[in-house]
């Protein structure tokens, strides 16, 4: 028996297979979806639907076989695509990083006059009303991958999960509603939609939830995650609120707690692009050979007396926020000791994060290329946290999650404890 998971993200569509028994990763496919457009201006991140429908259903038929039992839906959250009354695209995809919400409005910005974000969906709309340029045959408008089960499922209203009706803004958790007019059908459940070739097809949750699904299999776990960002996670019964910190709705009435940093695993590949800017002054070299450079400082220089705060990008509180680097002296600047320092601010920022959480957890677990790709800051978090970091077999957590909230959905899993237990650790 196996299921299919679906993730649509920013720059492409993944597939997986997973063995419904074993929890085996038996197929993975990537396609780039290209789907990018030209805007009206810097500020607009539109992308043609009509592509990642084409890249989508062609990966989705190219897993299916008469063994699928069900297929599961996730993707890039925060943006949206207008539907008319026929479910029927009438937009591009405005994506996540879209900014037209941090244009002026009145004294603030469109963002901000709804306590919200740029590229959440509810303000891209609020943007697009107040400026007269809402198609006016739109009916409704979802995720993508809201859209993408739509289209697989027949529906002519979506029907939006709470883990993405979250990302939209202008949203109550506790009510599970909007603070702002929206047509979809909530729900918080695990759902079925529909089916596509006689295969039932749950409803699409968030890419962040379903990553977060496929991962932390023990409530009394912290996840933490490096890819060009980084988040620090935990599952709580209870929202958390402190600054910087984010609660979300999660599966089973629980909640989602994550503190992001904004600058997260770029801070080393900043580093790495300023040694190559060094060294490109006596002879070309490519990415792959300064990371591997960078790893020999690290064997040379497993500990550092220097202070590197990484949070170069600010915070969501403070944006203006710098990261720098102190405690120099005489004997300590040196170019390993640098990059190890990096590493340490990196580990620290997310561990700061956890403490704010206030709750105890007990073991971690790791995910991202910069957690699969760099030892040494696995070794950084495991110092922090004083336990040995699990990392997951399976490398497309969000395709695998959605998959795993799919078997719920359709009954052959009880609940999310019965579902995880297929999750394998190296």
């Amino acid at each position: 028996m196996k299921a299919i998971g679906i993730d649509i993200g920013t720059t492409s569509v993944c597939g997986v297979v997973i063995d419904v028994q074993s929890g085996e990763l038996i197929t993975s496919t990537t396609k780039n979806s290209d789907a990018f457009l030209a805007g009206v201006a810097d500020w607009e991140k539109i992308q043609s639907v009509d592509k990642i429908m084409d890249v989508a259903v062609s990966i989705l038929d190219g897993l299916i076989d008469s063994d699928v039992s069900v297929i599961g839906v996730t993707g890039q959250m925060h943006g949206i695509v207008y539907t008319d009354i026929n479910a029927n695209a009438v937009s591009p995809l405005y994506t996540w990083q879209d900014g037209r919400g941090n244009l002026p409005y009145k004294d603030t910005t469109y963002a901000k006059h709804l306590n919200s974000f740029s590229g959440y969906g509810n303000v891209t709309d609020f943007y697009n009303t107040e400026n007269g340029i809402r198609p006016k045959n739109a009916e409704s408008y979802c995720t993508i991958h809201d859209y993408f089960v739509m289209r697989l499922c027949g529906l002519n209203v979506p029907v939006m999960h709470s883990s993405d009706a979250a990302s939209m803004g202008c949203y109550s958790i506790s009510e599970n509603r909007f603070d702002y007019e929206c047509n979809v059908d909530l729900t918080s459940d695990y759902r079925i939609a529909g089916e596509y070739k006689g295969i039932p097809v749950s409803v699409a949750i968030g890419d962040n939830q379903a990553s977060v699904f496929s991962t932390l299999a023990d409530k009394n776990d912290i996840l933490v995650n490096v890819g060009t960002g980084s988040q620090i996670s935990i599952i709580s019964d209870k929202p958390v609120a402190a600054d910087n910190i984010e609660t979300r709705p999660y599966f089973e009435n629980d909640y989602l707690v994550v503190g992001s940093a904004l600058c997260g695993g770029r801070a080393y590949s900043m580093l790495k692009d300023f040694y190559s800017g060094v060294f490109k002054y006596i002879e070309d070299v490519d990415d792959d050979r300064v990371y591997k450079i960078m790893s020999k400082m690290l064997k040379d220089g497993d500990k550092s007396s220097l202070t590197v705060d990484t949070r170069f990008a600010g915070t969501r509180k403070d944006p203006k926020h710098c990261g720098s680097i102190s405690g120099i002296t005489v004997d300590n600047f040196k170019p390993a000791y640098v990059t190890v320092g990096v590493l340490d601010g990196m580990a620290a920022e997310l561990f700061g994060m956890y403490k704010q959480m206030n709750r105890v957890r007990y073991g971690i677990v790791g995910s991202g290329n910069g957690i699969r790709k760099n030892p040494a800051l696995v070794k950084r978090f495991e110092m922090l946290f004083g336990t040995e970091m699990k990392i997951p077999k399976h490398l497309e957590e969000a395709a695998f999650g959605a998959a795993l909230f799919g078997l719920i959905s359709c009954g052959i899993f009880k609940n999310a404890a019965e579902a995880q237990k297929i999750i394998r650790y190296n």
